[in-house]
């Protein structure tokens, strides 16, 4: 049986034949395909799919249809089939194509374009389609049996598990513990009656677990006393599992602690349009899964549901304490721990963490607020495109501004999707000061921060991206840290009094020698994947110059 539909609006009977066809051998089993002969067309076919409650997938627009047509169709699917990817249909080497799909998908109007296919099979076109499918089906099609998660849907912690198993690309089911289907686990398992949320993984039934037990349970943490590393790099986001890369591919013995899931912050980004080799864009997911992959290939370990909390050299080596009162040693170190959210300290909104207020994009929460009020604070990228996705469900999104623009902040074309977004608004001089509801968020206290005016408004759903807090507190006393709590780094420990009497740091190398530091943690750091990426790959680099030099014994207990 068919689980979405792809729709093709193609006038020209022999191209619309040739990506019908090629669309029905490869996906016919599982998608409905329908044709249309013009847009306007298409933009009856899709009313009617989404009367019948019928999904739409893909919409493969005609490049060669009047601009105005086309303009009605694409909005047509984005308002009545909002998850469904869009996509522009052009010819091989068609220069008059560049300026259209620009301006297309400036406005949001379009995901991409999609190459008309010129051989059959043409991979080049399916390689396309493939990644829309893949994207839609994430979010349509039921997830493997992995975990299955029991639990209040608006509870702090159901949330936490939910989030963390999401951005780890663990599969799971949730159901909340009031439904039909909630109960019937709990009663399997000896748990009815209970308030906690419940994880049940290869049949055994858990309630609460900690971080550090959904790690165990899901074979994510390794024996990390057996040896000494070569490299152990502390957090598991771009500049992390970067140096997991670079090391473990150059030979070096490297182990990765993380606390929680893979990809950082960067994770939650629903869609990063400027990362370079991603002309289409990649979700902070999807390349987290990629580079955790290509680490764990190349033979980095990994050791989830821990945390760093001690660092110090011990005979020769270097000391790292962990959360749960393990200790390892290793050669050298990298601080990749990156930023945390920048809390907006009001107790009524923190009082809802996971029951409508949410610290980053909550990926995971998007399908959960479909037909909902939403808001959203902040004004930089990850705030853009958070909107930007949750526009996909929510009825009305509300980008929240304390200033009076967002040029300086947001790069323009995430400002351009937000303008042309119809259930996108932006408030400017707007913060929220306070949140109300019967155990969940369901209104929102608005202030403007000049005049003190306030006003109350419904609101489903809050999600704060107002900037960042380095995640480098439990080095405190152990290395130099600059007054914001970002580790120093290269000449800036010098500049800063710090290793007095030894040789003078390498560029990333912290106070501590052979302990170095890539990424948003770093002082002075550009705060893009693409730069902590790059650090990832220098430290490693860096880090073969300290192990390979002769006085790296004496260097190492300094």
């Amino acid at each position: 049986m068919a689980q979405g539909v792809v729709v093709v609006a193609v006038a020209d009977r022999q191209a619309g034949g040739v990506v019908t066809d090629e669309l029905e051998r490869r996906y016919g089993g599982d998608y409905r395909v329908v044709r249309s002969y013009s847009a306007s067309a298409a933009v009856g076919v899709l009313e009617k799919l989404a009367e019948e409650r019928e999904s739409v997938a893909v919409l493969l627009a005609d490049k060669a249809a009047a601009e105005e047509e086309n303009n009605l169709l694409l909005a047509t699917c984005r308002e009545r089939h909002p998850t469904a990817k869009r996509g522009l249909l052009v010819g091989a080497a068609d220069p008059a194509a560049t300026p259209i799909i620009l301006r297309l998908m400036a406005v949001g109007l379009i995901d991409t374009f999609v190459p008309i296919p010129q051989r059959s099979p043409d991979e080049q076109f399916h390689r396309a389609i493939s990644e829309f499918l893949e994207e839609w089906a994430s979010g349509h099609l039921p997830a493997p049996d992995v975990v299955t998660i029991v639990g209040e849907r608006w509870n702090q912690r159901s949330y936490e598990l939910r989030d963390l198993l999401g951005r780890a690309g663990v599969p799971y089911t949730f159901h909340d513990a009031r439904s039909a289907e909630g109960r019937e686990v709990l009663t399997a398992h000896g748990m009815a009656g209970g308030t906690a949320p419940v994880v049940v993984i290869g049949g055994q039934a858990v309630a609460n677990p900690s971080t550090e037990q959904l790690a165990d349970a899901l074979g994510a943490s390794v024996d990390v006393a057996s040896e000494t590393h070569d490299v152990t790099v502390v957090g598991a986001g771009p500049a992390g599992l970067s140096a997991a890369v670079y090391a473990a591919s150059e030979g070096l013995r490297t182990l990765v602690i993380e606390e929680g899931a893979f990809g950082g912050q960067a994770a939650s980004s629903s869609l990063i349009r400027n990362y370079l080799g991603f002309p289409h864009g990649v979700s902070g997911a999807e390349l987290a899964r990629r580079a955790y992959g290509q680490a764990v290939i190349f033979g980095a370990a990994f050791h989830f549901g821990r945390r760093a909390v001690d660092l110090y050299p011990d005979n020769q080596v270097l000391r790292l304490g962990l959360s749960d009162g393990s200790s390892l040693w290793t050669r050298s170190v990298v601080i990749a721990t990156g930023v945390a959210w920048r809390r907006l300290d009001v107790p009524s909104l923190e009082a809802r963490v996971g029951a409508g207020v949410f610290y980053g994009a909550a990926v995971s929460e998007a399908k959960a607020l479909e037909g909902e009020v939403v808001y959203v604070v902040g004004g930089g990228n990850s705030a853009g495109q958070a909107a930007v996705h949750l526009a996909r469900y929510a009825r009305r999104v509300t980008v929240l501004v304390r200033g009076n623009t967002l040029a300086s902040s947001m790069s323009e074309y995430l400002i351009r999707q937000l303008q042309a977004a119809p259930n996108i608004a932006i408030r400017y001089r707007t913060k929220a000061v306070d949140g109300h509801g019967s155990g969940r968020l369901e209104r929102l206290t608005l202030a403007d921060p000049v005049t003190g005016a306030r006003e109350e408004v419904p609101a489903s759903g809050l999600f704060v991206l107002i900037g960042a807090e380095p995640s480098a507190g439990w080095l405190r006393g152990r290395i130099e840290l600059d007054t914001a709590g970002y580790v120093l780094t290269g000449s800036e420990v010098t500049a800063a009094g710090g290793r007095p009497g030894t040789r003078s740091p390498f560029l990333l190398e912290t106070s501590v020698p052979g302990v170095f530091a890539a990424g948003d943690v770093r002082s002075g750091s550009i705060k893009r994947v693409a730069s902590a990426v790059g650090e990832g790959a220098l430290a490693i680099q860096l880090c073969h110059q300290y192990l390979a030099a002769p006085a790296f014994a004496e260097g190492s207990t300094s």
